[in-house]
């Protein structure tokens, strides 16, 4: 048991190399330091939390992917915030944000294929998602508009907004399109921190994944309206973003 316990640490000595190795390549500034090692050792420390309450006895293969990412997701939060006060290589950036969405479709086949399927899996999976929507949203605010912000933190509002009313935790149906969404929200944004398009194509692009998400949220948001008479409230999740792994 304490082996499982700790087998996600590991991945914070690989992401505390990476950022090390960050640093040596673009010169991190403190700040970016801060963010980076906040990130890896938060997102760590809650999900060892959650394999021992759930007792939970193999970290997995589909874990250890997701792990992965969320080392790169670190790295790129320090990037982002080191880019605040300092010119960062952005073909960097762009190039560590590129892995960590596309591991994002070998994480879930991951599980499935080895049978390790977990609500655990699904949502360290879905935070490291939704991390990475609002930190590539910071980065891209300064030149395509403050709006952009609205990808990162929407989701976070509708997760306050389920603490504030119960009846928004009830378990929402499985919908394939979240996940769509989630994905080309970060291919706009990460398109948009190229900054190989010409702004307005930018704003185009990012506005256009915006107007997803929103849709995409309305139509949960919607449901458990018509149901909150009849939805037995769930603990607190993330409605709208906790598919199946």
């Amino acid at each position: 048991m304490a082996r499982v316990h700790l087998a996600p640490w590991g991945w914070v000595l690989g992401g505390g190399a990476a950022l090390a190795g960050t640093d040596l390549a673009a010169g991190l500034s403190p700040l970016g330091w801060a963010a980076g090692a906040l990130w890896l050792l938060g997102s760590t420390t809650l999900l060892t939390i959650g394999l021992v309450r759930r007792r939970m006895r193999r970290f997995g293969p589909a874990n250890a992917v997701t792990a992965t990412r969320s080392a790169l997701v670190a790295v790129v939060t320090a990037l982002t915030a080191t880019s605040f006060t300092q010119p960062i290589p952005t073909a960097l950036l762009v190039g560590v944000t590129v892995p960590a969405l596309a591991l994002d479709a070998v994480d879930g086949w991951m599980a499935r294929r080895t049978g390790t399927a977990s609500e655990l899996g699904a949502r360290f999976d879905m935070e490291v998602d939704a991390f990475l929507l609002l930190v590539l949203s910071a980065f891209v605010a300064p030149t395509v508009g403050g709006w952009a912000l609205a990808i990162g933190l929407l989701r976070y509002a509708f997760v306050a907004a389920g603490w504030a009313l119960p009846w928004m935790r009830a378990t929402l149906p499985f919908r394939y399109w979240r996940k769509v969404v989630t994905a080309v929200c970060g291919i706009a944004l990460t398109l948009a921190a190229t900054g190989l398009l010409p702004p307005v194509t930018d704003a185009v692009v990012v506005g256009v994944a915006l107007a997803l998400l929103v849709e995409s949220f309305g139509r949960d948001a919607g449901w458990l309206i018509r149901r909150r008479s009849t939805s037995p409230a769930s603990p607190p999740t993330v409605p709208g973003w906790t598919p199946p792994r």
